[in-house]
């Protein structure tokens, strides 16, 4: 058996790499243990391989995994029941040679077809697993591959169970042509049906993930992760250089290209996905927040009072200008300083799905005592080079349109939604211009306007414009003491009507940008007060304050109908 899994994989090893005994004489070696990697070429023991899930523990390269094995692997033992094992064969254009293919392919894999579908649980949590084997003519998809994917994304439907698909395949299957490329549409129908019903579907994506399978199921789940390295792309690389008449460049269409691109939400290590697996499906599973269906339990924080703002930000001579300082020091806590004291077993996926991952945007599933939540936030950096990544919290386009495809996710799965604000204004550059910020903006208000979970939004630094609005249309707001909200900074407000930068202190006075300002106003719900300006040391006050709020907050709102949530948010605008 360990011969035939690795005889794609492996070349036998040279002699010259053979351990000597002490004698000098060559030891005796059962046949098959050792192997020399395909891709660093080093000598590697079979049985090491096998231990480390596959992946070379010289180069950390990843092998391709058989179907059962893989099942094997992730699937808790005796748990998994194999659907549509058997199907009949098919030529529907009757190819030359095309059965006499498939029943080789048969022989070598022990397969019926490229693509193992069934039911198991993982870590305790059900789920409907689909498994792509490249064994078998390079698990490219033809009408048996297409038929057994979507009756078990139907199944999964019927049953109220989430669907994992690990995708590996060259693509379209071209002996049966145009039915293999109809596959494509139904796979995505089916999903289409399994989203709609309100049901998880986690895409897996290894090497190779190419061609129609990318184009269709592969990167249509609600959370896509992939391999480290898994070679990713609709086109090939050599039909893309023949094309272009270009070389491509190093890590093209690569996972971590894909990250970077804003197409996946996570690469996860071989050894690390069962756990992130089942704590994924734990999440979905342990309750979907539907609005209307009565308060959820989470536990209080008792002898915690909110609302009362701090003595500093009475007497002492504090002034807005003060406060605008406060607000932008750069040992503030960010928005990952809240998620990480707040919240448990954050999990945060990337990307928008059409051109990057905005650093400026963090956002992912948390539990909030007990409960699942999508929490998002306005990200600074700590530190010059951390700034330079996170833009020093300015979000492009990409970065407003991952906030509204996470807030999208949590609708469909009846998630509340936490937001943090923490920006000086969106992005203004060229790039961003040329990408649609405006129109990304302008999505967002529309969007979340009527989303139907609750929405919660903390100021909890600068909130600079329309940049903070499309993060802050929500149920309540919330800003911290010493936070401040605003239609654009002080020196940009001097500048244009008092022509002169320098006024900004007193054009802080006058636009009324501080917590206590915007309160009397009637534009914000509540102040969270800062005994001492937030910094590291206070942040576990502050966030005990801020547990007991949210408590009650979810309490409130969670216990509306939906129409009744989305009535009472376009009301808090209506009477602005």
């Amino acid at each position: 058996m360990l011969r035939n899994m690795f005889k794609k994989t492996y070349t036998k090893i040279d002699t010259k790499y053979k351990p000597q005994s002490d004698s000098g004489q060559e030891p005796v070696i059962p046949e098959g243990l050792w192997r020399k990697c395909n891709k660093c070429g080093q000598p590697i023991y079979v049985e090491d391989v096998k231990n480390n899930y596959y992946v070379c523990p010289k180069c950390s390269g990843y092998f391709r995994v058989h179907a059962y094995r893989r099942i094997e692997m992730l699937l808790d033992e005796g748990s998994f029941e194999e659907w549509n094992k058997e199907m009949p064969f098919s030529n529907p254009l009757d190819f030359p040679g095309y059965e006499k293919k498939v029943l080789a392919a048969r022989e070598k894999s022990r397969l019926n077809e490229a693509v193992v579908t069934g039911k198991g649980t993982i870590n305790g949590n059900p789920a409907v697993v689909g498994v792509c084997d490249a064994r078998f003519i390079m698990s490219s998809m033809g009408r048996v591959v297409g038929e057994k994917i979507t009756e078990a994304v139907e199944r999964a439907t019927r049953e109220r169970l989430p669907v994992i698909l690990f995708a590996c395949s060259g693509g379209a299957r071209m002996q049966e042509g145009i039915v293999s490329l109809m596959q494509m549409a139904k796979t995505s129908a089916a999903l289409k049906r399994h989203h709609e019903g309100g049901q998880l579907f986690i895409s897996v994506l290894t090497d190779p993930t190419t061609g129609g399978v990318t184009a269709s199921f592969a990167l249509l789940g609600d959370i896509i992760i992939a391999e480290p390295g898994a070679l990713i792309g609709f086109a090939g690389p050599r039909v893309i250089e023949q094309t272009i008449g270009q070389k491509l460049p190093e890590g093209f269409q690569r996972a971590e290209f894909l990250l970077k691109h804003g197409f996946v939400d996570k690469i996860v290590e071989r050894r690390d996905q069962k756990k992130m697996l089942g704590q994924l499906l734990y999440m979905h599973r342990s309750r979907q927040m539907e609005p209307g269906a009565g308060p959820v339990y989470v536990r209080r924080t008792a002898g915690v009072e909110v609302d009362k703002p701090s003595k500093s930000g009475k007497a002492g001579g504090k002034t807005p200008w003060d406060t605008v300082l406060l607000s932008r020091r750069s040992d503030r806590p960010v928005a990952t300083d809240y998620i990480n004291a707040m919240f448990d077993e954050f999990i945060e996926l990337h990307g928008d799905r059409y051109y990057k991952d905005d650093g400026a945007i963090v956002g992912g599933i948390a539990m909030f005592h007990g409960m699942p939540v999508t929490v998002i936030g306005q990200q600074k950096g700590k530190n010059t080079k951390d700034n330079l990544k996170r833009n020093f919290g300015m979000p492009s386009p990409e970065g407003y349109r991952k906030a509204l495809r996470l807030m999208k996710q949590a609708e469909a799965f009846g998630r509340p939604v936490v937001c943090f604000v923490d920006t000086p204004g969106a992005f203004c550059g060229l790039e961003a211009e040329e990408r649609g910020q405006g129109e990304a903006i302008a999505r967002n208000l529309f969007e979340m306007s009527d989303l139907k979970v609750p929405i919660l939004s903390v100021v909890i630094g600068e909130g600079g414009s329309g940049g903070a609005l499309a993060m802050a249309v929500a149920d309540e707001v919330w800003m911290l003491e010493n936070s401040i909200y605003s239609i654009l900074s002080p020196e940009g407000f001097a500048s244009i009507l008092y022509k002169d930068s320098k006024k900004a202190p007193e054009a802080a006075k006058v636009m009324k940008v501080t917590a206590e300002d915007l309160l009397k106003l009637g534009l914000i719900e509540r102040i969270v007060p800062e005994a001492e300006p937030a910094s590291a040391e206070s942040l576990n006050h502050l966030t005990q304050h801020m547990d007991k709020a949210m408590t009650e907050f979810f309490h409130k709102y969670l216990a509306m109908s939906r129409k009744e949530l989305t009535e009472h948010r376009y009301q808090r605008f209506r009477r602005m």
